[in-house]
């Protein structure tokens, strides 16, 4: 048996050739993610879930009232309005309580949800601190 080590000096330069493409090929396989971590769905109690049915209805109704409220007094203003159609004055004046009325109806609304929000929005604890009292130290 004869060793010819010329032969195996020719597949070298191929092997040198080849081997950037196979590392290359190698690092550019993205890393497997990690597999989805289950989703754990917790029902609040019965009596919870009826609480917080309660507290949206009683929202709802009184957004509702409320924009009632609002479209009867914009119908009583254009009513006073048409006496004064044509005195400048007075319906600048109208104009400015109209406009009073509606950001009053709208910082109305606004704070119905905000209520509503903070009421079952679940308190936040910063690290460090105790959750603050929902009564005040009268």
């Amino acid at each position: 048996m004869t060793f010819k080590p010329h032969a195996s000096l020719r597949l070298w330069p191929t092997a040198l050739v080849l081997l950037p493409a196979v590392a290359c090929a190698w690092q550019a396989q993205p890393p497997q993610p990690a597999p989805p971590r289950p989703v754990v769905i917790v029902q609040p109690p019965a009596n919870a879930r009826f609480q917080q049915t309660m507290r949206e209805q009683q929202v709802r109704d009184s957004l509702q009232k409320n924009q009632v409220e609002e479209q009867l007094r914009q119908s009583q203003m254009d009513a006073a309005r048409r006496p004064y159609a044509a005195d400048p004055a007075r319906v600048v004046r109208l104009d400015q309580a109209d406009q009073a009325q509606r950001e009053l109806y709208r910082a109305r609304q606004q704070d119905l949800l905000d209520r509503y929000q903070s009421a079952v929005a679940p308190p936040v604890v910063h690290s460090g601190q105790a959750p603050a009292s929902s009564r005040s130290a009268d």
